[in-house]
């Protein structure tokens, strides 16, 4: 485990001075309707992981503290999706894969709400979820050196560091990290705001465990060329899939560097309206290498073989439990 204390790179006064931190996401406005406040009010505790507020609409304090495991009543292979939208993805794995622990993070206030009301419907148990900005709340949450950090320089050059002294760096790290379809921030002036770049890369390397994936997915092709530059870029992952999947319209065609679609990866209706406006689906897949990593745990250590990787298999160990809220 690379450990640092953030004073040896930031120091607590420069923290506290930094402007204000760039949103990578765009708020979905909406009042939500009464069937979605009835699915919180029934179910929201069994979910939702209530952390105390930060001092900005969907941050988190920094001074949160959270065990992983006592939320999930159990230790099981961990994944982490951003932005989960209305929870068809992460149901559908959860529903698959019972033996695993979901955590989400979204920041839309009835997305949460949708999510829970998706679990609820289809009968599972091991789904967790954070509201907030992802951004800003993972590296609380995993106790990195990042935390509470808003200028991008600096969490870049804190990338993959864990800070031994927070409370929350003993929470277990994520098996897969999945940010499928995050926003494109189509604009170029907005593009500074896309999530996917040098900064969060060093987030993901810090929540995730030596040898887990890193699954991305865009229907937006300079947004994949970007995901493709931003994962390869860092020593810190591995592109599983260099070279592979060329694309004509790539402004270095022959580079490639794209996955195979997923086999856990639902076709959601968001995706598949992405397809029929005619846009090109990108699959990128990044192993956490052992740069700094945390050790993979034996739950998921046949995450480290590419044919697992491509398709969770029955022959995936993991540790059973019962789940707390059942």
């Amino acid at each position: 485990m690379t450990t640092q204390q953030p004073s040896e790179v930031a120091g607590n006064d420069e923290r506290r001075t930094i402007p204000s931190r760039i949103k990578s996401f765009s708020r979905r406005g909406g009042r939500m309707v009464r069937q979605y406040e009835n699915v919180l009010e029934k179910y929201g505790s069994r979910f939702i992981i209530d952390l105390p507020a930060g001092d900005t609409p969907t941050t988190i304090s920094t001074d949160a503290q959270v065990d992983l495991t006592t939320e999930f009543g159990r230790e099981a292979p961990l994944v982490v999706e951003i932005g989960p939208g209305s929870g068809e993805q992460m149901v559908f794995f959860a529903k698959a894969h019972p033996e695993w622990n979901i955590l989400a993070i979204e920041a839309w206030h009835p997305g949460v709400a949708r999510c829970i009301a998706h679990a609820v419907k289809a009968d599972v148990w091991n789904i967790r979820l954070i509201e907030g900005d992802a951004a800003q709340v993972l590296p609380i949450v995993f106790g990195l050196a990042s935390a509470g950090i808003d200028d991008p320089n600096q969490v870049a050059a804190l990338a993959g560091i864990i800070d031994e002294h927070h409370p929350n760096a003993s929470n277990p790290r994520a098996d897969m990290l999945w940010t499928f379809f995050p926003d494109p921030w189509r604009k170029a002036r907005h593009r500074k705001r896309r999530l996917v770049a040098e900064p969060f890369a060093g987030i993901a390397a810090g929540l995730l465990a030596q040898g887990g994936l890193w699954r991305l997915a865009t229907d937006w092709d300079d947004y994949a060329w970007q995901m493709r530059d931003t994962v390869e870029s860092s020593p810190l992952f591995d592109n599983l899939h260099v070279r592979e999947r060329p694309d004509e319209n790539d402004p270095e065609p022959e580079r490639g560097g794209f996955a195979p679609r997923p086999k856990e990866r639902l076709m959601t209706r968001f995706e598949q309206r992405g397809i029929e406006a005619g846009r090109t689906i990108h699959d990128i897949t990044a192993r956490r290498n052992t740069i700094g990593a945390m050790p993979v745990r034996p739950a998921s250590s046949s995450l480290r073989n590419e044919e697992t990787q491509t398709q969770i298999s029955d022959e995936t160990p993991h540790r059973n439990s019962s789940l707390k809220g059942k």
